[in-house]
């Protein structure tokens, strides 16, 4: 190989390694979309999905002692459980309260991961949620596709009423 093949090559393994600006700015578009068009039972699955995928990845980074990945991936995965709390209708659902009290305690479970750099308070805390991840995807499941004809039941589940989420 000579030196332009050596150029060219590192040129276009650069390029392939990262999206250009035109497909991350399609793939930005098409999320957004994705979160306008979804229903509120799947806001929540989209953000528990967000909110797994952040904590594995600051596990990943704490166990590289990758501190700055982690801090940012945490405070991600805070901003995530705030909004979970903060949409939380508890005065819809009996258990609002009690999950409200897993939300809490998921925050400080990864304010003290942040602080003192604690993976295992990081794993803890995907052990807690990542059943009510999938609870969250069992139930949005459960709920009618738009233009079925729905009882009472299934029209305060897809105003997520029944879901307890705002």
């Amino acid at each position: 190989m000579n030196a332009f093949d050596l150029a060219s090559a590192a040129a276009f393994r650069s390029a392939a390694a990262a999206p250009s600006a035109a497909t991350a700015q399609r793939r930005a578009q098409y999320n957004a979309e994705a979160v306008l068009s979804a229903t509120p039972a799947q806001l929540v699955t989209m953000l528990y999905d967000r909110l797994m995928l952040d904590l594995h990845r600051a596990v990943a980074a704490q166990e590289g002692s990758d501190w700055p990945a982690a801090r940012d991936q945490l405070m991600h995965a805070q901003a995530i459980v705030g909004e979970l709390s903060s949409t939380l209708r508890i005065d819809l659902w009996d258990g609002g309260e009690g999950l409200l009290a897993i939300y809490n305690y998921a925050s400080t479970s990864l304010v003290t991961a942040n602080v003192h750099h604690d993976v295992n308070a990081t794993r803890d805390t995907i052990r807690i949620l990542e059943p009510l991840r999938q609870a969250w995807h069992d139930a949005a499941a459960a709920i009618p596709a738009p233009g079925h004809q729905a009882s009472d039941l299934d029209q305060r589940r897809q105003q997520g009423g029944a879901l307890g989420v705002a």
